[in-house]
């Protein structure tokens, strides 16, 4: 996708690594943006070398990250429940970005052949200390190799979306589900905090989706948009981040509160902090 000549839509900064700033363009068409400039792939993994990123590790250090590792068992569970909606057959569940291995130890004791794939070597290795197996990269899985795949806020981190989008095409089954999610730069809470907004996680975060996006992006495709859920929780993980980022203190009060109010401005007009979508392949009946 050719994001040249389209305009800046915001300025934002890594907060939490390495204090750079970067421009996200705006494809008006797709509702989709772009982060500028992207680090070149060599340059990426410097930009996840941090303790404070969340995903890549266990640790329990502060009282923020003791409280998202409680509400993530009960998360873990939901998803779990989630997939037997969509996909009641147990087979082979395969979880792209599956960081420290937890959702698909679920999944396994559920039923599910899990195997994972994450770039990370840290969070892989603690992932392997749990049982998880893992296919190196999505170009090493076969083609119509799994019944379900679930990707939990990786879409964002993949540089090019439209090639990933055909291996998904590649190696889904035909009657099998594809789960993903996303943050929503649509939201209340990401237009309260503008730059502030956690979410944005540059230059983490390559793109940045609107419901438009996703629905456009796998139509070409041919993926058909089963269902849009919302993810709940994440308006106060964001809001709590975003705050720490505006003020430099976790204001857990007014981070709560926004997340309320992102949750309750989402039901008037279906625009969350993050959605769930659920795809399947071939365009809808």
């Amino acid at each position: 996708m050719d994001f040249s000549k389209h305009k800046v839509y915001i300025r934002v900064k890594d907060y939490s690594v390495s204090g750079e700033e970067f421009e996200l363009l705006i494809d008006e068409e797709l509702q989709l943006l772009k982060t500028h400039p992207q680090p070149a792939p060599a340059e990426l993994g410097k930009y996840y070398e941090s303790e404070d990123y969340i995903s890549h590790t266990d640790s329990k250090r502060t009282l923020f990250e003791k409280l998202y590792h409680a509400v993530k068992q009960k998360a873990l569970r939901d998803k779990v429940k989630l997939i037997g909606r969509y996909h009641p057959a147990k087979g082979v569940l395969l979880d792209i970005g599956a960081g420290t291995g937890d959702f698909l130890v679920e999944a396994e004791k559920s039923g599910w052949v899990a195997k994972g794939i994450e770039p990370s070597e840290k969070a892989r290795g603690i992932a392997i200390a749990k049982g998880i197996s893992f296919k190196n990269s999505v170009a090493d899985v076969p083609d119509h190799y799994a019944d379900v795949v679930t990707m939990w806020h990786v879409l964002e981190h993949v540089p090019d979306i439209e090639a990933h989008i055909k291996d998904l095409k590649r190696i889904i089954k035909p009657d099998g589900v594809i789960i993903l999610a996303v943050p929503n730069f649509k939201s209340y809470d990401a237009g309260k905090y503008g730059k502030y907004w956690a979410a944005y996680d540059v230059p983490r975060h390559l793109w940045h989706f609107s419901k438009t996006a996703i629905e456009k992006l796998f139509m070409r495709e041919n993926f058909s948009l089963v269902k849009i859920l919302p993810m709940k929780f994440d308006s106060f993980y964001v809001s709590l981040l975003s705050e720490k980022y505006k003020t430099g203190t976790m204001n857990f009060l007014s981070g709560f509160l926004t997340g309320l109010r992102s949750n309750s401005k989402g039901r008037l007009n279906g625009e969350y902090s993050s959605h769930i979508y659920i795809l399947k392949p071939g365009k809808a009946q």
